[in-house]
């Protein structure tokens, strides 16, 4: 039996043209804050964005949101909080901020199946959701339930994570869900005295990764006080200021992955 015939699709209320998956092999790279912060760059570009925080046992949107609101119910659907124009959706906006999950794989099956089907994100272009670290049911449900167009994988320099990277990518390409690229966070500083790029790990850590599986690195991105220093996104330096070398990054990287997905 074919693929496509075995899957078993939900439809998306008013589905969204285009589904990507945010991912990384382990946590803390920096995955949900990038999700956040490309989904608030794909504004840029005049397209209707929704996020969806699938992380089950971390959601760390309504932090990064600065927003404690309980979404409304209307006509059995979950009304998405907007931030910024922003629709997002996240577990965190149902749960107690200090509530511990400890849920096993069916009760995260049925989670994450409710949070992809009963929300009303009305039309949306791009639909980014970002999933748990490494590879488990939230991500393999994701694939199985919905037409994803690619994922984007996060990593940093080390070693650990790039191992850890290299299974993830083992499991999507095992899964058949096409990798957008790889996006390189912490890759560098920006020296405040010198002005001048420095890689504390080493760099073009990647290449073995994109060389042997054959993907295309996206974008580097650097440490940013200014993109850590606060969780207060009512004025998110993507939203604010044009010159930044984070603001360029991920306009670079936006543009790259728009043309991937050819919207």
């Amino acid at each position: 039996m074919k693929k496509n015939e075995i899957k078993n699709f939900l439809k998306l209320p008013k589905s969204a043209k285009y589904v990507i998956i945010v991912a990384s092999g382990k946590g803390g790279v920096g995955k949900s804050t990038f999700a956040l912060n490309l989904a608030l760059t794909f504004q840029h570009f005049k397209l209707k964005v929704g996020l969806l925080d699938a992380d089950i046992y971390g959601p760390s949107l309504p932090k990064l949101l600065n927003t404690n609101q309980e979404p409304k119910i209307e006509n059995n659907n979950f009304v998405p909080i907007e931030v910024n124009g922003l629709k997002t959706m996240s577990i965190g906006y149902l749960i107690p901020e200090e509530t511990a999950n400890i849920w096993r794989g069916p009760m995260v099956i049925k989670a994450v199946t409710q949070l992809l089907t009963n929300v009303a994100w009305g039309e949306l272009d791009v639909l980014i959701i970002d999933t748990p670290p490494g590879t488990g049911d939230v991500q393999l449900t994701i694939s199985q339930k919905i037409d994803v167009t690619g994922a984007l994988i996060i990593t940093t320099p080390q070693e650990l994570s790039l191992l850890d990277v290299q299974r993830g990518i083992n499991m999507f390409k095992k899964i058949n869900l096409p990798i957008l690229g790889l996006i390189e966070n912490m890759s560098y500083y920006i020296c405040d005295e010198c002005e001048k790029k420095h890689y504390i790990f080493r760099k073009k850590s990647n290449y073995k990764l994109t060389s042997f599986f054959d993907l295309e690195v996206l974008g580097e991105l650097p440490l940013s006080e200014s993109l850590i220093k606060n969780h207060n996104f009512e004025h998110p330096i993507i939203k604010q200021e044009a010159s930044d070398i984070i603001f360029k990054s991920f306009f670079d990287i936006c543009q790259k992955v728009l043309s991937k997905i050819k919207v």
